[in-house]
């Protein structure tokens, strides 16, 4: 697994970020065809939790085979690969479950295994370059207030220490919950999802777009160049909902 992946700047078309798709990939594909998004030359960079949850997740392994899709892995996908390895013979973990596993209850040994490998290979982090700067994309935070020692510590850093910042990076609310307004620093935006939101919520540069798709909101696309958001957010509108399942 490489937990960073890096993209050049895309000089032929536009890049995109998506929140959280959890196995509502049809509806995916309409919210790009909103947006008339060219898959000759645009790409889609996606939050994680691909899976999980919608009536789609087995159609995981066609969208990561687009060679203009691209996900970090977030913390349902760490959910499949943990409950693969736990429980070999199939029998995912109850958390698993509980969180919209069991897509993958029932499935052949083989084909669970090729998920969790598919899923495994997933990075923690991604960085594009776009012409307005670098942007980063990771799944709920980054544990870090500069993005540069986050990347460094998820690299380079002693395996305990990579694999709690991979936690953080994967499971936290703090930002969001606790409204912390600071930039992450070395970065010029940072796009998470985890927690849904009625709309996107943009505190300091980091910009949550999870707008709970999977749960009867819709998706979000945000620019990686310009970072507008489609549907635009509507500033008269507060950005909480009022549970966060």
């Amino acid at each position: 697994m490489n937990k960073l992946q890096r993209f050049e700047l895309n000089t032929a078309g536009r890049d995109f970020g998506v929140g959280d798709i959890h196995g509502y990939f049809t509806k995916l594909q309409a919210a790009l065809d909103a947006i008339g998004f060219n898959p000759a030359v645009d790409r889609l960079f996606s939050v994680g939790d691909l899976v999980d949850r919608g009536p789609e997740s087995a159609e995981v392994d066609t969208w990561l085979a687009k060679p203009w899709f691209f996900s970090v892995q977030g913390n349902h996908e760490a959910m499949v690969v943990d409950a693969h390895h736990s429980d070999p013979d199939g029998r995912a973990s109850e958390m698993h479950i509980a969180n919209g596993g069991a897509w993958m209850l029932g499935l052949p040994s083989v084909e669970r295994d090729c998920y969790a490998a598919l899923l495994a290979d997933l990075p923690v982090a991604i960085e594009v370059v776009t012409a307005e700067g670098l942007v980063g994309v990771v799944h709920a935070d980054c544990p870090y207030g500069n993005w540069p020692e986050f990347t460094w510590a998820i690299e380079k850093s002693g395996p305990a220490e990579s694999q709690h910042v991979q936690a953080v990076a994967q499971w936290s609310r703090g930002r969001i919950t606790g409204e912390i307004r600071t930039n992450v620093t070395g970065v010029r935006a940072v796009i998470v999802g985890h927690t849904p939101v009625r709309q996107p919520a943009i505190l300091g540069n980091v910009y949550h777009i999870d707008t709970g798709a999977w749960m009867g909101g819709h998706f979000t696309l945000i620019d990686l160049g310009t970072l507008q958001c489609y549907p635009p957010v509507n500033p008269k509108l507060n950005w909480d909902w009022e549970e966060h399942p």
